[in-house]
């Protein structure tokens, strides 16, 4: 673990130059921690599918999704409304069901194990490394029972998890590796693309991610059972197919042959993304800079720890995770101080994640006494930030995110 420099113990706000105090921001202008970016060539790609004869379910879709395949180097792509609505249709297509879990992490947005309880399943939740947030194979090892069906990794900022460890677990155990890789589109594990390595990964478009679509989300694997199942959840469980009905009664003739759901993507927003996929490379190079930078402006400051690159992966940075320093009984403290005073200087930051058992609807869901044990997630979650970060951020934007972590730092 980082060890953390000699401090002052304690929080103090008696600097009267903060702007949390009164002081000047250091930005006039709000800086987001997200951004989408736009070409005109995006704009000219939706246009021209709006004249076009399709608006939904039409040639822009098998497009957009051949592109992200051909990108990855898998199989099979699936459209769909969210990356929400790729999660459920993951869950669905692996056959994940009452009484089954899945082991995932806490450090995940809500919608991770939500999909699976749209399928009547039980999240468990492992641990993660408190330095870099990423889920602990060992807990895994530990959370495996007869009910266990699947494992879902996250990519957690877009930094791939450890796919061959995840693998080696799902394969000793005969469970299904699932991917939460929504923030790793343009990253790479081990030399290759990630989101190729599970047996079905997701990702989600949305205007924060590298690229977006607005709202949408995607399934890739290279399974042809799965990719069969997932065609028929996103479209209400209706097969159309003349070789797939169990009866045929005519051109007119479909059959609902399972509960799905209305996820489609609409062919506006494939359209748009596939014109993103052409600047996939320059945004995630861009977002790899401007790690960099903050990297450099930040190395040596006493007073937070960026979180790392680990060996073998290149993260394609959908997020820049820091952790305050400092005397671990005063962590929570001290990232609310961070957080309140960043946001004061206009420097748009976020927390990513509150540990999802820590909500409302899971203590009920499971337990209110239910205590996970998961002590690195919770040190993880007292001590993180994510910086600002996206394609279009100037050097004087990380300028001006260093100066102000300077300026409170000075006041911790």
């Amino acid at each position: 673990m980082q060890t953390d420099s000699p401090r002052r113990p304690g929080l103090s706000t008696e600097s009267a130059g903060l702007a949390l105090n009164g002081g000047k921001p250091v930005r006039d202008s709000w800086l987001p921690y997200g951004h989408q970016v736009i070409s005109e060539d995006d704009v000219a790609a939706v246009v021209k599918t709006l004249k076009s004869d399709w608006l939904t379910q039409g040639p822009a879709i098998k497009a957009f999704e051949q592109a992200v395949a051909d990108y990855v180097g898998v199989k099979h792509a699936v459209a769909v409304s969210s990356g929400t609505a790729a999660l459920h249709a993951a869950y669905f297509a692996a056959c994940i069901g009452e009484n089954d879990e899945i082991i995932t992490s806490p450090i995940t947005f809500a919608a991770t194990s939500n999909a699976a309880v749209y399928q009547g399943a039980r999240p468990v939740f492992a641990d993660v490394s408190p330095e870099n947030g990423l889920i602990d194979l060992e807990s895994v090892k530990k959370r495996i029972t007869p009910r266990t069906r699947a494992v879902v990794g996250i990519d957690f900022a877009g930094q791939p998890c450890d796919y061959d460890g995840i693998a080696e677990i799902c394969k000793t155990n005969r469970l299904i590796f699932i991917l939460d890789s929504a923030h790793s589109l343009g990253a790479f594990y081990k030399g290759k693309p990630a989101c190729a390595q599970a047996d079905m990964s997701i990702l989600s478009f949305h205007p924060v991610k590298s690229i977006t679509t607005g709202e949408g989300g995607m399934i890739l694997t290279n399974s042809d059972e799965y990719h069969e199942k997932l065609l028929i959840f996103r479209t209400h469980g209706i097969e159309k197919r003349p070789d797939k009905l169990t009866v045929n009664e005519g051109p007119w003739y479909h059959e609902m042959q399972e509960l799905g759901f209305n996820y489609r993507m609409c062919d506006l927003q494939a359209a748009l993304g596939t014109s993103q996929m052409k600047s996939l490379n320059e945004f995630v190079a861009r977002r790899r800079e401007i790690a960099d930078l903050y990297r450099q402006k930040l190395d040596g400051c006493p007073d937070y720890y960026c979180v790392e690159e680990l060996e073998g992966r290149l993260s394609s940075y959908h997020l820049f995770p820091i952790l305050v320093k400092g005397d671990p009984a005063n962590y929570a403290e001290a990232r609310k101080f961070v957080f309140e005073a960043l946001h004061a200087e206009n420097i748009g930051v976020q927390v990513h994640y509150i540990p999802t058992y820590k909500f409302p609807y899971y203590k009920k869901l499971l337990g209110r006494d239910w205590a996970p044990d998961c002590p690195g997630a919770e040190e993880f979650y007292s001590r993180e930030i994510g910086l600002p970060m996206f394609a279009s951020m100037t050097e004087k934007d990380v300028d001006d995110v260093v100066a102000a972590l300077k300026k409170i730092g000075k006041c911790l």
